[in-house]
């Protein structure tokens, strides 16, 4: 991104009235909480037009969505480190349901790229836009295990001022429990892509299968996409999209939006990356009711998640 494109960035995010020390406001999308401006432009997302070409990674916000965007990205190039750098992650593969006036939305931004395009989305499997399974496009699909998605995704709104304030651990706990938090009830999400995955051309992953052998997992994401690689390209994929390796790169860990919209001094977007944190936030009880909860929810599903490495 250039000086002058970030320079209008900031002066657009300065204009935006809720950035003034305010939170954006949550509405339903046939009883999904969503952003209000997602909410009052869903008839143009729903008409979204996907192309066969399009690669769509899908996941529960805060299962390994940058990380994901990252592996592919490279893939696609052939793992060419310079041309990864391009642009910051959120323009190189728009978000498509993501609007936040007077910025360019996920679909306008999608619009302008040409083919091969690489997109994201949190929404559940229901509200995809129908053009993705009418083109019957490639779609990964990542889900990470419940309890780290649960205190990823509470530190992610504390310092995401373009989502609601998380209140306090144990309220925002409980109402990631009930679904009430933007992109609904994780086990919905992760049950409902699950279930349409022999149905589709869909790669489902698990956060914690890249975390334990990540070169193994990018080989399945580069023969899903058709490309055939050299081991030391894969290598250098894995080296490139480590954690620490991205955490200190600028057009991946979202240092480019400007403080007023994320706050890193507050958490970083790229916080810890580990597999078993929840052990560091869950008290007793709350594992206890969580796993009580977990079971009743998730009984219907073959899906298994692991809560450690």
């Amino acid at each position: 991104m250039s000086l002058g494109t970030m320079k209008e960035l900031e002066q657009a995010l300065q204009a935006v009235d809720w950035l003034q020390g305010q939170r954006i406001a949550v509405d339903h999308v046939q009883g999904i909480l969503q952003p209000v401006p997602t909410c009052r432009t869903w008839d143009r997302i729903w008409a979204f037009r996907a192309k066969p070409q399009d690669l769509l990674i899908a996941t529960y916000p805060k299962a390994g969505t940058t990380w994901t965007q990252e592996i592919v990205d490279m893939i696609q190039q052939d793992g060419d480190v310079e041309k990864c750098q391009r642009a910051p992650t959120h323009l190189r593969s728009p978000f498509i349901e993501w609007i936040i006036p007077p910025l360019p939305s996920g679909v306008d931004s999608a619009n302008t790229m040409p083919s091969p395009r690489i997109l994201k989305t949190h929404l559940p499997v229901q509200l995809l836009p129908p053009s993705f399974w009418e083109q019957n496009c490639k779609i990964i699909y990542v889900a990470r295990n419940a309890k780290d998605n649960l205190v990823s995704y509470y530190h992610f709104h504390r310092m995401n001022k373009a989502l609601p304030d998380p209140g306090t651990w144990d309220e925002f706990f409980e109402n990631f429990l009930s679904g009430k938090v933007c992109w609904g009830s994780w086990h919905d999400h992760v049950k409902g892509w699950w279930d349409v995955k022999s149905k589709h051309r869909i790669l489902y992953l698990l956060f914690e299968d890249i975390k334990e052998n990540p070169k193994r997992e990018i080989r399945k994401v580069a023969e899903f996409m058709g490309k055939e690689l050299p081991e030391e390209v894969l290598d250098k994929i894995v080296h490139h999209t480590s954690f620490d390796i991205m955490k200190a790169n600028p057009m991946a860990n979202y240092s480019s939006i400007p403080s007023q919209m994320m706050d890193h001094s507050v958490s970083p977007f790229m916080r810890k990356g580990e597999v078993g944190d929840w052990k560091n936030h869950f008290t007793v009880a709350q594992n206890e009711r969580f796993d009580e909860d977990y079971r009743r929810k998730m009984a219907n599903t073959s899906l298994v998640f692991r809560e450690d490495c």
